[in-house]
């Protein structure tokens, strides 16, 4: 499989030392295209992910949607949204239920051989089509769900999802969510999860970003200002009530002073310095923790972040990636193109995050056939080869990426990365999910944070952030105070649109104006034969 690379392998130094224990964790981003996703055909997507690189399943799973259903819906949430988003676990479950009850399939191989023997209508066929997972029965009625659905959250067309193998474990779960669609609603934006993960005596904190930033390959200034807003105005408590208290406390030790003010002028004056210098550093260490720079969490980003290979949509005519290594248009000599690279080691977007390298083909866009799927009831892991190609209007590009913040200079050690690689192309959709499985170590939240010495030299810069500085021990923006505020305001904005566009765009919506007209000219009757 192009996109597969084996786990990192610990240096020499790393093995002399004593290494934490770690959590296994599987991120997944896709882009829904608003559809509701075959549950036995994503099933077996998921089930090869599961597999890949690991012999159990990963003990909390985080999924990243975009698009995840229509925006009426998807505004509206609840009731409405509900439908979308379970599939989503049912199809976990049915992965997982077969992965454990079957054992460790040789599911790399299927998928190779599936891809090999597929037939190819496109000449970039095959590698995309789905893996030829044997089919097997669904969990019997009764049976124990693998994963329990820890917390789903929406803004907008974006949603997260958590799951865990055993929820005992993870607590202090909170949960945060920013806009920067049209008049900052939820059509683009990002949410956020964060839990304390505690087993066998040992505990790290961890944080979870699902997103989806400005689209167009000309809008690269517009999602570099994406990812700054999420930095700004995603926080996890409300940045007035900090800002409140310290004003309070302020206000206090203030009067306290005045009252009992003795000595020189001038000395009082450089104490007061001294006092409002120590405030400033508390306050923005209590911002800073609200933010996903959080300095005591590990913190994952997964989405359609949008980065193309272009600021321009392709000339007729021009080369394309494809899938054969020994063209000169294989995709991996487009990868240099990438804007999402070039811009985080610039320090533009994705401030001190890392990436594992990209080994897959773009991920977008993708025109796939129109053939019907395989049906609902079929057996988990049927063979859907999806004969697709690439849009002629748009350049492919690597959109649907998952990025974590390594672990910093003062602890040591790194993430062990089992596997980051995109599923096959999925009919309802114009993007392939990107998954990757990684190995968390369990690092204390007291260990995470800087210690005192890094935290001092970083309040002696002149300038916030900076391209290497560590986004742990001092934000690269600063934190918006009136981000929660704007977002119910943005709330309320999302409700009034999904309701309309519910009312007059939608069949059940039609229904609904028919009944109510009709309700009203019967009881205009009524009135007037009384």
């Amino acid at each position: 499989m192009a996109g597969g690379r084996e786990p990192d392998q610990p240096s020499d130094r790393e093995t002399e030392t004593t290494t934490p224990p770690t959590l296994d964790l599987l991120v997944l981003t896709f882009n829904c295209a608003a559809k509701l996703i075959n549950v036995p055909v994503f099933a077996g997507h998921l089930r090869t992910a599961l597999g890949r690189n690991a012999a159990e399943l990963p003990e909390v799973v985080v999924l990243s949607l975009q698009e995840v259903a229509p925006l009426s819906y998807a505004f509206i949430g609840d009731y409405f949204l509900r439908p979308y988003v379970d599939r989503f676990e049912e199809a976990l479950n049915l992965a997982a239920s077969l992965q454990l009850r079957n054992g460790r399939d040789d599911d790399d191989d299927d998928g190779a051989s599936a891809a090999a023997s597929s037939p190819a209508s496109s000449p970039a066929s095959s590698p995309a089509s789905s893996p030829a997972s044997s089919p097997a029965s669904p969990p019997r009625r009764g049976e124990e769900k693998p994963f329990v659905l820890i917390r789903t959250l929406n803004v907008g067309y974006t949603a997260i999802m958590m799951f865990a193998r055993d929820p005992t474990r993870l607590s202090g779960i909170q949960q945060a969510e920013v806009g920067f669609g049209a008049a900052e609603m939820g059509n683009k934006g990002a949410v956020g999860l964060r839990a304390l993960y505690e087993v066998g005596g040992e505990s790290t904190e961890l944080t979870f970003v699902a997103t989806h930033l400005a689209a167009m390959e000309w809008n690269l200034p517009r999602r570099n200002a994406n990812w700054g807003a999420i930095m700004r105005g995603l926080t996890f408590e409300n940045p007035e009530e900090v800002l409140s208290r310290m004003r309070r406390d302020a206000e206090s030790r203030g009067a306290g002073a005045s009252s009992s003010e003795e000595g020189d002028a001038p000395e009082h004056a450089r104490l007061l310095r001294d006092e409002h210098r120590q405030q400033d550093l508390r306050l923005q260490q209590q911002l800073h923790g609200l933010s996903v720079f959080k300095p005591t969490s590990h913190l994952f980003v997964a989405g359609d972040l949008n980065y193309r290979i272009s600021t321009t949509s392709p000339a007729p005519g021009s080369a394309f990636p494809n899938l054969d290594p020994a063209s000169e248009n294989h995709y991996a000599n487009f990868f240099h193109l990438d804007q999402l690279t070039r811009e985080r080691l610039a320090g533009r977007t994705l401030h001190g995050m890392s990436e594992h390298p990209v080994g897959f083909p773009p991920t977008y866009k993708y025109v796939a056939d129109a053939r019907a799927p395989p049906p609902e009831g079929a057996a988990a892991g049927p063979v859907d080869v999806v004969e697709w190609e690439f849009a002629s209007h748009r350049y492919p590009g690597w959109t649907d990426r998952i990025l974590f913040l390594e672990l910093p200079s003062w602890v040591g050690g790194r993430m062990k990365v089992r596997e980051y690689d995109a599923l096959p192309v999925i009919r309802t959709s114009d993007h392939r999910p990107v998954f990757l499985r990684v190995d968390v170590p369990l690092v204390a939240p007291a260990e995470l944070a800087p210690p005192a010495a890094v935290r001092e030299a970083a309040a002696e810069a002149a300038s916030p952030g900076g391209n290497g500085a560590d986004p742990r021990v001092r934000l690269p923006v600063e934190i918006d105070p009136e981000a929660w505020d704007r977002r119910v305001a943005a709330r309320r904005r999302e409700i009034a649109a999904g309701w309309t566009m519910f009312l007059w765009s939608t069949r059940q919506g039609a229904c609904i104006l028919g009944a109510l007209l009709a309700a009203s000219a019967g009881g205009y009757w009524l009135y007037r034969s009384a």
